[in-house]
């Protein structure tokens, strides 16, 4: 594992916090960068915009796109804020910041909220509202989902599946639609192991899945949960899928879609902010769970990948395939994907090297409770043996003593979700798929040299330890609020947290060579015993066969 000089690490820590995005070089400036054009004076109206993904989206349109002439977002009043306040929330990100300074703190007036509510009916928009937009809006981006995949069937199928067919609806309303781009998954057609960028049929029809749920109570829905879904494993595939097939079908009635499949969508790689994040979804989530020695074992194939992209990268494929539908009206491209297995992976292994090697040398977290260690394991067996002893059990422990504390015990509910994202993670990190993406490939090949600096798709120059490294500090600031001045602190744990591991093992082996040694006499007398009674039962048996042989002599090899 590389070591750091305490310079070294204080350069990257400074380097980070006062991280700018690399502007477009002088000899490409006088290029045109036609993406930015092709949103010109356009109003666009986008769902999931309070959204991982959707923040995103929205940044880059404003700071690269700063000629857009709208930006309508649906929001719901959440947590006592209603709509405008939740645009100030939205818009206090430290995200923002970049759009802000280049433009000025006005141009977040180019984005204002529309109540509603996708899992309402007509999406509770309010009549003046629906009017509005459909006298306006020509780009639509449908991005609204619930990630849960433990989320109750008929809750994600109301919010997933319905909710894209009341956009829809919407959509068709708009009286200067150009495009409508519904926001997927490449994880929705989990029996093809070969995905190709076209549509496939639904497992059911969605109209009548969607029916069934509107009439049926969620405690029977769930009840029958199983039988509905299938072969799928969890209720985001499921209703992702049907949800691209009401697409599919308005795409074959004229309407203009396109749809856009994304893979585990990660944390930013370049820009506005690299390893920024909101959530701790995903391989970041994985990080911080190891990194704080919570997470000691995991069952997979460790020779195995998932397909990961940086949300910045989907974003800009989102951009572009837009560009390409409106602005060279290829209408031959409506499905892509935004994929990165075809072109460079990363096994599970590498994801566990590298970031134990990036939490004990360079950005450790705060309050560690263990020594990053443990393994990913193939015996399914063996995973839930090291879970009971290496999870479960110092859980309670360590609860228990928080408890006299006078603390609130919280590491087996900790656990306990720990479990159930162990359940989600076991399918797809033991399953295997090919995502073709070639469409992305004709999109490069189109683009012109500033475009492909401003909208990058690739992963040519990713280191992805540097990019890991930026993840984990960023989580670490945005997510676990535990500011850069923490880290000296925080390796002096780490440090203290190695020996006390290494304390603990010599202690336990310890423990287990004494106990085996006191009982040796037990233990031996107990073989000797064993080994008596197999052979009583061993020269019975052969007494009774062989007859004129007595079992000893056969046994002592005597009179063969």
């Amino acid at each position: 594992m590389p070591k750091y000089t305490d310079s070294e690490l204080a350069s990257f820590e400074k380097n980070f916090l006062n991280y700018k995005p690399a502007e477009v070089p002088e000899e490409l400036r006088h290029l045109p960068d036609r993406v930015s054009e092709s949103f010109a004076g356009k109003t666009i109206f986008i769902t999931g915009g309070s959204g991982f993904l959707g923040k995103v989206l929205v940044e880059k349109l404003l700071r690269k796109c700063p000629n857009v002439e709208r930006i309508y977002l649906l929001l719901r009043t959440k947590k006592g804020s209603n709509p405008k306040q939740r645009i100030d929330t939205i818009f206090s990100s430290v995200l923002f910041d970049l759009v802000k300074e280049m433009h000025g703190p006005e141009v977040i007036n180019k984005v204002i909220a529309i109540a509603g509510d996708v899992t309402e009916s007509n999406l509770a928009i309010s009549e003046s509202d629906r009017q509005l937009l459909a006298d306006t809006v020509q780009i639509v981006y449908h991005a609204a989902a619930t990630i849960r995949f433990d989320e109750s069937l008929r809750k994600a199928v109301l919010l997933n599946t319905r909710g894209t067919k009341l956009v829809l609806e919407l959509a068709k309303e708009m009286k200067q639609l150009e495009a409508f781009m519904h926001v997927s998954t490449s994880y929705c057609h989990l029996d093809e192991k070969v995905l190709f960028e076209k549509a496939y049929p639904p497992p059911v029809d969605p109209h009548k899945i969607i029916q069934i749920m509107e009439l049926l109570e969620e405690p029977f829905v769930e009840s029958i949960a199983k039988q509905i879904l299938g072969s799928f494993p969890n209720t985001y595939a499921f209703t992702k899928c049907l949800s691209e097939h009401l697409v599919v079908e308005q795409m074959k009635a004229g309407l203009p879609c396109l749809i856009a499949r994304p893979s585990i969508v990660i944390p930013v790689w370049k820009e506005p902010l690299p390893g920024w994040t909101d959530n701790i979804n995903g391989p970041t989530g994985l990080l911080i769970g190891a990194g704080k020695g919570v997470i000691r074992t995991m069952y997979c194939d460790n020779s195995g990948y998932a397909d990961y992209l940086p949300v910045d990268i989907t974003v800009n494929g989102i951009l572009l395939f837009t560009w390409n539908y409106i602005g060279n009206k290829d209408k031959t491209r409506q499905i892509c994907h935004l994929t990165s297995s075809q072109e460079w992976r990363v096994t599970w292994q590498e994801i566990i090297d590298i970031g134990k090697s990036i939490v004990v040398n360079e950005v450790p977290l705060n309050g560690a409770a263990w020594y990053p260690g443990g393994s990913m394991k193939s015996s399914k067996l063996l995973h839930n043996i090291c879970v009971f002893f290496m999870h479960t059990i110092p859980a309670y422990f360590l609860d228990a003593i928080i408890f006299m504390s006078g603390n609130k015990p919280c590491l087996v509910r900790i656990q306990d979700r720990i479990n159930k994202g162990f359940e989600v993670f076991e399918y797809y990190a033991n399953n295997q798929w090919e995502f073709r993406n070639e469409h992305v490939h004709y999109i490069r090949r189109v683009m012109n040299a500033r475009e492909k600096f401003e909208y990058t798709v690739d992963g040519d120059d990713m280191d992805i330890r540097s990019y890991f490294r930026d993840c984990i500090m960023a989580a670490r600031i945005y997510i676990l609020k535990e500011m850069p001045d923490t880290l000296p602190r925080a390796r002096i744990h780490m440090k203290i947290m190695y020996c006390v591991d290494i304390v603990a093992k010599i202690l336990f082996f310890g423990l287990l060579l004494w106990t085996l040694f006191s009982w040796s006499d037990t233990i031996v007398a107990f073989g000797i015993g064993l080994i008596n009674i197999i052979r009583l039962c061993f020269g019975s048996v052969l007494s009774a066969v062989t007859g004129n042989t007595t079992a000893d002599s056969i046994l002592n090899n005597k009179e063969l």
